[in-house]
């Protein structure tokens, strides 16, 4: 009755917070926004690695991001590395986001169960700026030369079930940040956890990404040779431009999600021929960075006979993104499931982002 009591007060806290940041976090947003840019320091352009902070999978974005507390697919890798449990069998996703401006964010990941509560998978993220013309300020229409930002991050991640209500999972990555024929690189790493609460199907997620030490680029453009007294008659020197380190785009998240039709709406789903009729999502995320102000996303999900879904979602705290939504497809037949989703979200000048995700397991 103790153990009820406690698990009970600490939902009511949780759902409490949930409902005080929905009622305040338009103003909130705004104030923090003002606060940390409308002084003479601001955080912004802090942090490398911007490309480890695109939000990864169709489905997760069409619920704005919202996805910490009910991340049980592939892309949990990235929301929250102790979703993974969640799924029983082998697995694969591939998600592409087509980004603003003719850039491309790429993820693709494969998993495999090692015992029956613990899973391993390996991930790929990329980033591609595609070409951009060399400019100067005496050919401002360009040189004739072009170059390129290409990002990458090779992940491994283990994830694991400590009791049947409480999960984990951890991700190890190498970055490696390439700007024209300059690079820097280094290790990252990523930690999840996950409890389900037992009480009305709510669960909630935390996770900690981009751990790392700082990055330094090198590459040929750093070195240079040059007469150390211009107009003398000296001998050529070997020089070194120093260049600045950078930080990683630290990130902490918690997370909410709800099944509606656990206990909420109904005590149990209702069925037909062994399918789920109904079912319907709710979440919401708190995010806190090291390098722009706090955001919290709340999203959605309705899912019809376990085939097709409808989400949508608001992030509140960002001056580019707010509202998003998307629709999915899922095919089950004999041990087998695959989707495919797709999701928008709109920016306030930068045009509109589109996301496309094809997921595969085997039960």
């Amino acid at each position: 009755m103790d153990r009820m009591f406690g698990t009970m007060t600490r939902i009511a806290v949780a759902l409490a917070v949930v409902v005080a940041l929905v009622a305040t976090g338009a103003p909130v947003a705004h104030a923090q926004i003002q606060s940390v840019t409308a002084g003479e320091f601001t955080k912004v352009g802090l942090s490398g690695g911007q490309f480890l902070k695109i939000g990864v999978g169709a489905r997760a974005n069409g619920m704005a991001g919202a996805y910490a507390g009910v991340a049980n697919d592939m892309t949990s890798i990235f929301w929250n590395p102790a979703g993974l449990t969640q799924l029983d069998g082998y697995a694969a996703n591939f998600s592409h986001t087509f980004w603003f401006a003719g850039m491309s964010h790429s993820f693709a990941a494969v998993m495999m169960p090692v015992s029956e509560k613990f899973r391993v998978a390996a991930s790929f993220t990329g980033f591609s700026s595609g070409d951009i013309a060399v400019t100067t300020t005496d050919q401002p229409d360009g040189t004739g030369g072009i170059y390129n930002v290409s990002d990458v991050a090779l992940g491994v991640t283990f994830a694991g079930e400590l009791t049947d209500q409480f999960s984990f999972g951890v991700t190890a990555k190498y970055v490696n940040h390439g700007f024209s024929n300059m690079n820097a690189g280094g290790f990252v790493f990523d930690v999840g956890t996950r409890y389900n609460t037992g009480y009305n199907g709510v669960t909630l997620g935390f996770s900690i990404n981009s751990l790392g030490t700082p990055q330094t680029f090198d590459g040929p453009n750093v070195t240079r040779t040059n007469n150390p007294i211009p107009g003398l008659n000296a001998s050529p020197i070997d020089m070194q431009i120093q260049t600045s380190t950078f930080e990683m785009p630290l990130s902490f998240r918690a997370g909410l999600g709800v099944d509606m039709f656990q206990g909420f709406i109904a005590d149990r789903p209702e069925f037909e021929d062994g399918v789920a009729v109904h079912q319907w999502l709710v979440a919401a995320d708190f995010e806190t960075f090291s390098d722009v102000p706090e955001q919290f996303a709340v999203g959605t999900e309705y899912t019809f006979r376990e085939f097709v879904s409808l989400r949508a979602g608001y992030r509140f705290g960002t001056d580019q993104f707010g509202l998003s939504g998307g629709v999915g497809l899922k095919y089950m037949a004999g041990g087998f499931n695959g989707s495919i989703d797709y999701s928008v979200s709109p920016s306030q000048s930068l045009g509109m982002i589109n996301r496309l995700s094809v997921s595969i397991d085997f039960d």
